[in-house]
């Protein structure tokens, strides 16, 4: 797994450098919160949120999920998926989902912290997101069994109260209208669960990071 992003290992430090210092040391400073779970009743998962600097930008990385998969068809979402029982934390389990999908060794990611828990609104998973940045460009290999394409995003689209972002949006699933948060990105949308993490995810930091207004 990398070092931490200072100088001579990330080399200058770039705006891209301070803002996942800062991003570490906020998520190191707080104690995520945890959702109980008696008994059996939701299964867990863990995600990978996947920051990186394509030119200068500060970006997401998310996947456009196959209709093969048995969860979230078609949805945009984050390189992750269940806890396996030989799986010794939340960071092991979103480290091995993300190399399995999209080709990123768990040695060329640092981990910069954990955020809260959060409870899927269809399938009814528990989902742990852990928050690394990892190297850009990349040779990402996709699992085109679950992975129909890569998407990123840049952070700035997260800010609260941007154009395209929206706190009651609907949208229709498998026959059934949700209303979530969501966030529009040249054609695609972003919600749920998903949304709900890059929701929180800028309350936490968005205040206290630097993001270019405008950048694609």
């Amino acid at each position: 797994m990398s070092g931490p992003c200072h100088a001579g290992v990330w080399g200058s430090m770039l705006p891209h450098d301070n803002l996942c210092r800062t991003i570490r040391e906020i998520l190191g400073a707080r104690t995520p919160r945890t959702i109980e779970n008696p008994g059996s009743a939701h299964p867990h998962a863990a995600v990978l949120v996947p920051l990186l600097d394509d030119k200068g930008v500060s970006k997401i990385l998310f996947t456009k999920r196959t209709d093969r998969v048995e969860h979230h068809k078609g949805e945009i979402s984050f390189p992750g998926g269940a806890v396996d029982d030989g799986d010794r934390s939340a960071e092991e389990t979103a480290l091995r989902e993300a190399h399995e999908e999209v080709g990123i060794l768990p040695r060329d990611v640092e981990i910069l912290g954990r955020l809260d828990d959060f409870l899927t609104m269809v399938s009814s998973f528990i989902v742990h997101p852990v928050v690394g940045r990892v190297p850009f460009p990349y040779d990402f290999v996709i699992n085109r069994a679950e992975v129909a394409r890569l998407i990123l995003v840049p952070l700035e689209v997260f800010k609260p109260g941007r154009p395209g972002s929206n706190g009651n949006f609907p949208v229709e699933y498998r026959g059934v209208t949700y209303r979530s948060v969501a966030y529009e990105y040249e054609g695609d949308v972003i919600w749920g669960a998903t949304a709900r993490i890059m929701q929180k995810f800028m309350d936490l930091v968005g205040d206290k990071i630097d993001l270019p207004a405008g950048k694609k």
